[in-house]
């Protein structure tokens, strides 16, 4: 009953904070996110006098629900993607992404030398700030060009392609750091720590890839002999569950497994009508409900103590995570030919972090990367803190910047 309060509160507020944001011409995430950071507040504040809300948000049902938005979101994008249009924007996309990747990891690795105090953990802390500033969220960068209406665009293609990538290879780096980590407790890297990761992330693809380009067409002919209700919607799900399962049972995240699900679901698998369908119940169950739940699940992550304890390196931390960024992606897309305004637009849509990174903050924190050295000192105490503002901020200001530059 708790969590039924709790959604229904969630809901509420963010639709009101969506529809606000809107008429302020502003895109609904902006609103969604506010929404979080205010409801974030409140609980911080005014938390005893609402312990059912609060015992609701700390839940691990709510966690399961945050989860599943996310894995729908990434659906929802992987539909409205066909393997061939993926295809042709990866092209582009991975010089966009090593760009994206290369830039901020150099930055923050530089920026983590600078300003962290020796110890055995520091090559790793250096690392883990580049690769957090590498990330682009993919929910939010697909959430800011739906709202556009330009998801389907070449630049909105460009940008989910190339932010997938980014992913796949800062996932790839994290995972790394941590198997180091668990391995000699240092952070320093070895064949033997690299080895098994290189394993799991190539055969994901090998199997999942061929499993799209033969089984899914084959079931999709059979599907239409089946009596049960909504049958393409529940296999599209089994589907998309098993992607994401598996890819987490890689050591990967279940945003790629469900990507990877979706777009192999086009109208040359199943018919256009039931394919329209589908997706339309699909994109009201996202956005009309999951998402929404995601987002506002972000803001509420928002803690404000590292602006306190150490605000120039707060300050530091996001205006190269913003620069890097835009001069890491922007330029390349440049380079393959887009105009200077999508390149533009191909550099701000690939700041959107809070995603993904929050989920890799996480496991640094429970790999013990913020403990070192003893007593840590306020940046190293900060880091977490630190990494949180800068990813909700470049969240907030990505899609008001991409609707300047659209309009």
């Amino acid at each position: 009953m708790n969590v039924l309060y709790l959604i229904l509160i969630l809901l509420v507020v963010t639709r009101t904070f969506g529809e606000l944001a809107e008429r302020a011409r502003q895109p609904a995430l902006v609103g969604e996110l506010t929404a979080g950071i205010a409801l974030g507040f409140l609980l911080k504040h005014f938390g005893d006098s609402l312990p059912v809300l609060s015992a609701a948000v700390n839940s691990e049902t709510y966690t399961s629900i945050v989860g599943l938005g996310m894995f729908f979101l990434m659906l929802l994008a992987g539909i409205r993607m066909e393997p061939l249009d993926f295809a042709r924007s990866s092209r582009s996309a991975i010089t966009v992404a090593m760009g994206g990747m290369l830039v901020p990891i150099a930055a923050g690795f530089a920026l983590g030398f600078a300003v962290l105090p020796e110890s055995p953990y520091r090559f790793a802390q250096s690392l883990f700030l580049g690769v957090a500033l590498a990330i682009t969220a993919v929910p939010v960068a697909v959430r800011i060009f739906m709202d556009l209406g330009a998801l389907e665009s070449k630049v909105g293609k460009t940008v989910i392609a190339a932010a997938l990538w980014d992913d796949l290879l800062s996932l790839f780096l994290m995972a790394l750091m941590v198997a180091a980590i668990a391995e000699n407790g240092s952070g320093s890297f070895s064949i033997g720590a690299m080895a098994p990761v290189i394993g799991k992330v190539l055969l994901f693809f090998v199997v999942t890839v061929p499993m799209g380009l033969y089984v899914f067409p084959l079931i999709g002919r059979y599907c239409r002999y089946l009596r049960f209700p909504e049958v393409d919607f529940s296999m599209l799900l089994i589907a998309a569950l098993a992607f994401a399962v598996f890819a987490e049972f890689m050591g990967l995240h279940l945003i790629l497994g469900a990507f990877l699900a979706g777009m192999f679901f086009h109208p040359k698998v199943v018919d256009a009508d039931v394919y329209n369908r589908v997706e339309q119940q699909m994109s009201g169950i996202t956005r009309g409900f999951l998402a929404p739940v995601f987002f506002v699940s972000v803001g509420l992550h928002l803690d404000f103590s590292a602006v306190g304890q150490v605000p120039g390196f707060v300050v530091a931390l996001t205006l190269i995570a913003l620069v890097s960024k835009v001069l890491g992606s922007g330029l390349p897309a440049y380079w393959t030919g887009l105009s200077r305004r999508d390149s533009l637009m191909v550099g701000v849509g690939m700041s959107g972090r809070g995603a993904v990174e929050l989920i890799i903050a996480g496991v640094a924190l429970e790999a013990g990367l913020f403990l070192q050295p003893s007593p840590p000192g306020p940046v190293v105490e900060s880091l977490f803190s630190a990494v949180v503002i800068m990813a909700i901020v470049t969240t907030i200001v990505a899609p008001i910047a991409l609707r300047k530059l659209s309009t």
